[in-house]
């Protein structure tokens, strides 16, 4: 009887965190389209946005300026910042999961540098690859990003034969460390126009992106999230590590390459559209795990909910705080991110020091 009462204790407060977190994310995405320097009413917003969708015929009693508005720069702008937060929170539980580590995330192991170098590569040489048009910047992210895991991954194991947790951080450090010097000696040899271009975009921002940008992540997204989702139950076993979970019958190499290839997925789109955004995967994870614990089928699904819900509150501020100018939304990502991770870490190890 008591583990039946313990078990709907634990249902129903799984129901109640994804009933928040889904009115969390619908009332962001709400404020977003209506609060800015021009105000307009939220029936008024409902109304675009389904005639767009349904085609009902009813914008004859909407304003012009206001259907613009609405559709063509808030939307997408709402839309885009909840997918680059989404996938980043996202590749950043998957990459705790796997690494048994709340430090990992998309930044510290080296994926979103060697992304961020793979799109300063397409904007420095204005590349176009035959046969991807648009899909170029993603593309060369996505595959940046994976080889500078593959790069990591090679120094750890040249370094020892075990891959040993904080030894692939201390890696992904140093190739970060390296990929920020090649970045910055590109910017140094560009002309002023190209300097402005590529500075402008590793400051991170989801504003006047539009739909195209839009339609360039959501693919990668959809097939990042599908895989990351299909294996929860390897990251599960995974956190027991891998000696644990080769014993129950897992699959490790497999299970750990198609993780790392989703993770890798989400985070070259998400940097690809929207530049550099840090803690979004540090942080959201973090606190998502210590809310609903170690299962991932319940902590991946949440971290992209949650995840997409901050970073379109975090636009918002960046985009009303000193308007009519703007700030970049990595930089307010990491004034939230940054001392909320640091009071976890305080918090973790003085209850670390209490068990003692």
């Amino acid at each position: 009887m008591r583990n039946l009462s313990i078990r709907k204790y634990l249902s129903s407060k799984i129901v109640w965190l994804y009933l928040i977190s889904g009115g969390l994310l619908l009332g962001t995405s709400l404020l977003g389209l209506f609060y800015s320097s021009v105000i307009i009413p939220i029936p008024t917003i409902l109304h675009i946005i389904l005639d767009k969708t349904i085609n009902m015929g009813w914008l004859d009693e909407v304003a012009k300026n206001e259907e613009m508005i609405i559709w063509n720069i808030r939307l997408p702008r709402v839309l885009l910042a909840f997918c680059v937060g989404a996938a980043l929170s996202l590749a950043g539980a998957a990459f705790q999961g796997l690494l048994r580590n709340p430090l990992a995330d998309p930044y510290t192991i080296g994926v979103s540098s060697g992304a961020s170098l793979g799109a300063v590569l397409v904007l420095f040489f204005q590349v176009t690859i035959f046969g991807l048009g648009n899909f170029t910047l993603p593309v060369v992210s996505i595959f940046s990003g994976l080889i500078a895991l593959l790069v990591v991954f090679g120094l750890v194991r040249l370094s020892s034969k075990s891959l040993a947790i904080e030894t692939i951080i201390l890696a992904g450090i140093i190739v970060s460390a390296f990929i920020s010097a090649l970045v910055s000696l590109l910017i140094s040899l560009g002309d002023r126009d190209a300097m402005t271009q590529i500075i402008y975009w590793l400051y991170g921002s989801v504003g006047m992106r539009g739909w195209s940008y839009v339609q360039l992540i959501i693919p990668f997204m959809i097939i990042g999230s599908i895989v990351l989702f299909y294996f929860y139950r390897e990251l599960n076993a995974l956190a027991l590590g891998e000696d644990a979970a080769d014993h129950i019958g897992v699959d490790v190499k497999k299970g750990k390459t198609f993780v790392l290839i989703g993770a890798s997925l989400l985070t070259g789109a998400a940097v690809a559209v929207s530049g550099s955004i840090g803690f979004v995967g540090l942080v959201i994870p973090h606190l998502i795990r210590l809310v609903t614990g170690p299962n991932h089928r319940h902590v991946l699904p949440l971290s992209l909910i949650m995840g997409g819900a901050f970073l379109i509150l975090a636009d918002l501020m960046a985009r009303t705080m000193i308007a009519p100018k703007e700030l970049p939304i990595g930089v307010i990502t990491a004034l939230i991110g940054a001392p909320v991770f640091a009071l976890l870490l305080i918090r973790e190890r003085l209850g670390r020091g209490t068990n003692k």
